[in-house]
């Protein structure tokens, strides 16, 4: 009972890296992620990306004869259907690749090299939103320069009248009912 229940645990860690492996994977192919950033799947792009990395796992757990090839044949499709986007640099190639390695990695029960991208993903993450928050702490803080310096530079400003608006011009109606098209210089 204990080697079935170490089986059933080796399964799910295998299961669980190579489902991070391909989320990795996907989130790092260049193509995919610009299309995402571009919105060319529309305002659900990103989910569009989770759900791709989903049937990816799907994919390769249902169909065990799956290869680097039918990866690559369903990205390209899935970037040309759901992105509007035809990939033809080999990208997809080498992403269906990565993902088979990861795939005889776990089944060999190494999660070093998954564990090892993961946590430099999580890195770089950090870091990014660190200089994003430097970057929303350098405005403030010239904000509030700028205030100071207008308070200190205010006068007053003597404004003109603002000009008069415009007459709104009626269509012309012919004795057909259609409006007469007129150009804006013969009004």
């Amino acid at each position: 009972m204990a080697t079935q229940q170490s089986s059933t645990v080796a399964n799910t860690d295998a299961a669980s890296y190579l489902d991070m492996g391909i989320t990795l994977a996907i989130n790092n192919w260049p193509a995919l992620t610009l299309a995402v950033q571009s919105n060319w799947g529309g305002p659900n792009s990103a989910d569009k990306r989770a759900w791709l990395c989903g049937a990816i796992s799907d994919m390769i757990a249902d169909r065990p004869e799956t290869d680097a090839e039918d990866l690559e044949d369903v990205l390209i499709q899935v970037m040309n259907d759901e992105f509007d986007a035809v990939v033809d640099d080999e990208s997809a190639a080498k992403v269906g690749t990565e993902i088979m390695e990861m795939r005889a990695q776990t089944g060999r029960g190494e999660f070093a090299e998954i564990q090892a991208q993961w946590d430099a993903w999580q890195k770089k993450s950090e870091e990014k939103a660190a200089s994003m928050f430097k970057q929303v702490e350098s405005k403030d803080e010239d904000q509030e320069t700028d205030d100071e310096a207008d308070e200190d530079d205010a006068e007053d400003v003597e404004m003109g009248d603002a000009p008069a608006p415009r007459e709104k011009v009626e269509p012309e109606i012919d004795e057909d009912g259609f409006t007469k098209v007129v150009g804006k210089k013969r009004r």
